[in-house]
């Protein structure tokens, strides 16, 4: 992905991602000593290489972001069919030093599972419900189900998962990352739900993994992301109740009034009850109120909250601060406790960040005061070249912070705020405009950067941020890790194969 030449380089130097920063070399391609009929023969899935001329669009279709590295592609590409697919695909790639990278969702914004050279093993096929018991509240379930058919599965069973919040987001990577989920304050985020993980290891051997068996490989794959050292193939998920009642709220108000919000929020958010989800956002304005707002192109700063209640009048009287807003006679159009369920929660994020955009993504934990934070970055977004774009930062409610209740995971951090800037645009022709704004955005709100979340930030073009992601601690016991059970490097790490 380039900044657009030269010209923007001399510009902005500042803007060059993690100039010092170097990723490992490109793994040296040994295509003449491979028999790949070989490893056709013992599949039931399709093995394709770059002679192949369907080749192209096996490796790109489907991946969410249409902003694609051109140039990173592997050796062989494995479209497995089940998991004895993926323990031979990865015994084979062990025998004939090929590194391993995993596609699970092609949901991550930055791409890693594009590396150059090695074999990629493509999930798309096990998208399969194993298992679910409703009166226990257990699901087996394989990596490649997205969230809103995870939810539509369970809620006409009375049953609901800590799914996350963009309908195409598939389990695997979302889990791997850690997962931040619709109602995370009482349900927590989605790995705290997994009880156990069918890994296949750099040996080509499946496993359970959980806190009663193979530990390690338990706790790293919940929070490594794509720097994981094994293939995830089934998750053992915990369900909860289906909440009876949901209800969403949103005001519209100025771009101008960001700051009072969020100093607002700030004090808010910790005596609203955790099943309220808060949220302040920088967007456009939908066409029924762009009239109203004081800026060309509309824009405007957004105040929502939904509410996972047991009843509506719980679900009011959680919501009814929001409707107490020292400037509430200056909002532009608000909608109260409207009744809603999953299906709808995920049309309303779908349009958020809809398919088929070129895109680039910061998401990022702060500790920092709200007002400081969105004081530093609203004026930036003012000049905002997409009006697709969006930045929103999530508040946690009630006592808690971010991941309080997670135990025993890589995905560990604590904070009181999380979100950063999404760069939404269509065309190629805007690429430059758009990613000089966006890594402005990064750097303006970096002094505000507690943590980054891994499966949410451009581990591309800022390796720094993995290391960024985790506590020193935690780092290092993922790398530690890495070396005791993949001692070859079978696996791509966080950098190997990008540059």
């Amino acid at each position: 992905m380039s900044l657009g030449g030269t010209a923007v380089a001399n510009a902005l130097p500042a803007l060059v991602p993690d100039k010092k920063a170097r990723h490992t070399a490109r793994p040296k391609e040994t295509n003449a000593q491979i028999d790949v009929e070989i490893l056709r023969k013992q599949l039931k899935g399709r093995t394709l290489t770059q002679s192949d001329a369907d080749f192209n669009s096996a490796l790109m279709d489907g991946f969410f972001n249409r902003l694609l590295p051109t140039d990173r592609k592997p050796q062989i590409l494995v479209q497995v069919q089940d998991e004895d697919d993926v323990c031979r695909a990865v015994t084979f790639a062990k025998e004939n030093k090929l590194k391993v990278v995993v596609r699970g969702g092609g949901h991550n914004w930055c791409n890693p599972a594009l590396r150059h050279g090695g074999l990629m093993i493509d999930l798309h096929n096990l998208n399969k419900v194993i298992s679910v018991d409703p009166a226990s509240r257990k699901a087996v379930l394989q990596p490649i189900i997205s969230n809103r058919d995870v939810q539509r599965l369970l809620n006409p069973l009375g049953l609901a998962y800590p799914s996350g919040h963009c309908p195409q987001v598939k389990l695997s990577g979302y889990l791997l990352s850690g997962g931040m989920s619709w109602n995370q304050g009482v349900w927590g985020p989605g790995t705290a739900s997994v009880e156990a993980i069918e890994i296949v290891t750099p040996d080509g051997k499946l496993i359970t993994a959980s806190d009663t068996e193979n530990q390690d490989y338990f706790w790293a794959a919940r929070g490594a992301g794509p720097g994981f050292f094994g293939v995830a193939v089934r998750y053992h998920l915990k369900l909860y109740p289906l909440p009876k009642h949901i209800a969403g709220s949103s005001y519209y108000y100025n771009l101008d009034d960001a700051v009072t919000l969020a100093e607002w929020l700030g004090k808010l958010a910790p005596e609203l009850p955790p099943q309220v989800e808060l949220s302040l956002w920088l967007v456009n304005a939908p066409p029924e109120i762009a009239a109203k707002t004081k800026l060309p192109g509309g824009k405007a700063a957004l105040v929502t909250a939904t509410t996972f209640a047991d009843s509506e009048e719980e679900a009011r009287k959680a919501a009814a601060p929001l409707d107490q807003c020292p400037i509430i006679e200056k909002c532009l159009s608000k909608t109260v406790n409207e009744r809603m369920n999953f299906e709808r929660l995920f049309d309303i994020s779908g349009s958020l960040w809809p398919v088929d955009r070129r895109n680039a993504v910061e998401a990022m934990f702060s500790n920092s005061k709200p007002a400081n934070l969105f004081r530093a970055v609203a004026g930036h977004y003012r000049n905002a070249p997409s009006h697709e774009g969006l930045i929103m930062y999530a508040f946690f409610t009630g006592p808690q912070t971010a991941n309080a209740n997670v135990t025993n995971a890589a995905f560990s951090t604590q904070a009181h705020l999380y979100g950063g800037p999404w760069t939404l645009w269509k065309d190629a022709a805007d690429d430059e405009a758009n990613l000089r704004w966006h890594r402005k955005c990064v750097e303006i709100l970096r002094p505000f950067t507690f943590r980054h979340y891994v499966g949410e930030t451009d581990t591309v073009h800022y390796p720094s941020h993995v290391k960024h992601a985790y506590s020193e601690e935690t780092f290092k016991r993922i790398e530690q890790l890495r070396k005791r059970y993949d001692p070859t490097g079978v696996f791509f790490n966080y950098s190997d194969g990008l540059s």
